[in-house]
C-alpha cells in the first residue's frame, strides 16, 4: 500500500465526543495495479487517522478505470461495461465518508476485469485457456465448501455473460491474465480491507463494514406492498450481530423507506472473508435501488442523489454509535475477565 498524500482533514467527532484537529489527519493511500492500465492503482483508501468512528465503507463494484485492452476484447463494451457496474455508488460512499469520518475503500478496477466480491477459485475455467504447466494452475475450478459457485450463472470471478446479452468476450483468457488480475487487484484490495478493519477494531473494540452496492429496481414482495429500495444482507446472521441488523431496519422503517433482508442479496465473498463476529468485526452488505439516486436513464446522478446521501449518512452515524457501544461493552467484559 503506497501513500498518495495526506492532509489535515475536517475534525470529526472523536471517541469521547470531542474533536482534535491537531491529532487527526485524512490519509489517502493507493495500492495494487490494474493490468493493462499503467500507473493506475487498483484501489484508493481514504481514512481519518486515528479513526473517528468504528465504521468502514467499501465499494467493490463501481470501478471505472477501464484498460483499452479490456474494452477491445469485449463484444459490446458500451452496453456491457456499465451494466456490470454499481453505477456511481462510489460517489455516495465518498460523500457519506466525508460527512461522517468513516474510512472508505473504493476499487478503481472495474468489475468487468475482476469481481472483488467473488473468491479467487470461483472461475469458469472453460473461458480460460490451459495453464502452461500443472504447477502454475494453483486455482481450483470449484470450491469445496462455502458459497455456491457464482461462475455457473456467468458472474464468477471473471464475468462471462449477462442476461439478455450473452457472452461478454471475443476470445478466451490466457491463464496468466487471470493470475495477474488476482495478484494486481484482488489480493491487494482484500489485504487493505482486512488491515483497515483490524485497525478500526483495535481502536474501538468493535468495527462494522458496510459493503456498498447498487441494484436494479426490485418487484414488490407481495401485491399492494412497495418494492424494497434497500436490501440489507448479513449472510443470514453469520456476518453481523443481530442488534445492528435490527437497528438498520428500525432506521429504514422510521423513515418510511422499504427494505428487505437477505433476499435477493445476502452478501457474498467480502462478508464471508472479512466478518469475524467473535473478534468484534461485523459486516453488512447494503444494496441501494438505483432509482433512488440515478436519473431516469440509470446513467448519471439524478434528483434523488442528495436525499440518498443524507439518508445513508444518517444510517452510518446511527450504526457507528451502536458499534462504539458494543466495543465499550466488550472491553468492559474483557477487563472484568482479566
Amino acid at each position: 500500500m503506497r501513500k498518495a498524500g495526506d492532509r489535515v482533514g475536517d475534525s470529526p467527532t472523536a471517541q469521547d465526543g470531542t474533536t482534535d484537529s491537531a491529532a487527526e489527519h485524512t490519509l489517502v493511500t493507493e495500492g495494487g495495479a490494474i493490468p493493462g492500465h499503467p500507473g493506475m492503482p487498483a484501489y484508493t483508501l481514504r481514512r481519518v487517522e486515528p479513526s473517528s468512528i468504528p465504521l468502514v465503507l467499501a465499494v467493490p463494484h463501481a470501478g471505472r478505470a477501464y484498460a483499452h485492452t479490456l474494452l477491445e476484447r469485449m463484444r459490446h463494451p458500451a452496453f456491457a461495461a456499465p451494466r456490470l457496474e454499481d453505477r456511481y455508488v462510489d460517489l455516495i460512499g465518498a460523500e457519506v465518508a466525508r460527512r461522517t469520518g468513516a474510512a472508505l475503500l473504493v476499487a478503481n478496477a472495474p468489475r468487468a476485469m475482476i469481481d472483488l466480491n467473488r473468491a479467487t477459485d470461483d472461475v469458469d475455467w472453460e473461458m480460460v485457456g490451459p495453464a502452461p504447466d500443472a504447477s502454475s494452475a494453483r486455482r481450483t475450478p470449484v470450491r469445496a465448501a462455502g458459497l455456491a459457485s457464482r461462475s455457473r450463472s456467468g458472474l464468477g470471478l471473471i464475468p462471462r455473460r449477462l442476461p439478455g446479452l450473452g457472452e461478454l468476450w471475443n476470445r478466451r483468457l490466457d491463464h496468466h491474465e487471470v493470475e495477474e488480475r488476482i495478484a494486481g487487484v484482488h489480493e491487494p484490495y482484500h489485504a487493505a480491507l482486512a488491515e483497515t478493519l483490524a485497525t478500526v477494531r483495535d481502536r474501538w473494540g468493535a468495527a462494522l463494514l458496510i459493503d456498498l452496492h447498487s441494484m436494479p429496481p426490485l418487484a414488490p414482495p407481495h401485491p399492494g406492498l412497495p418494492a424494497p429500495q434497500f436490501v440489507v444482507g448479513d449472510r443470514f446472521g453469520a456476518a453481523c450481530d443481530g442488534a445492528l441488523v435490527a437497528a438498520a431496519f428500525s432506521f429504514f422503517a422510521t423513515r418510511g423507506r422499504p427494505a428487505a433482508h437477505n433476499r435477493p442479496y445476502a452478501g457474498g465473498y467480502v462478508l464471508e472473508r472479512h466478518a469475524r463476529r467473535s473478534a468484534g468485526v461485523h459486516c453488512l452488505q447494503l444494496e441501494i435501488d438505483r432509482q433512488c439516486y440515478l436519473d431516469s436513464r440509470m446513467a448519471e446522478p439524478g434528483e434523488g442523489f442528495g436525499a440518498t446521501v443524507s439518508l445513508v449518512t444518517e444510517l452510518v452515524s446511527a450504526l457507528a454509535a451502536d458499534v462504539a457501544g458494543m466495543g465499550r461493552e466488550q472491553r468492559h467484559w474483557r477487563s472484568a475477565a482479566e
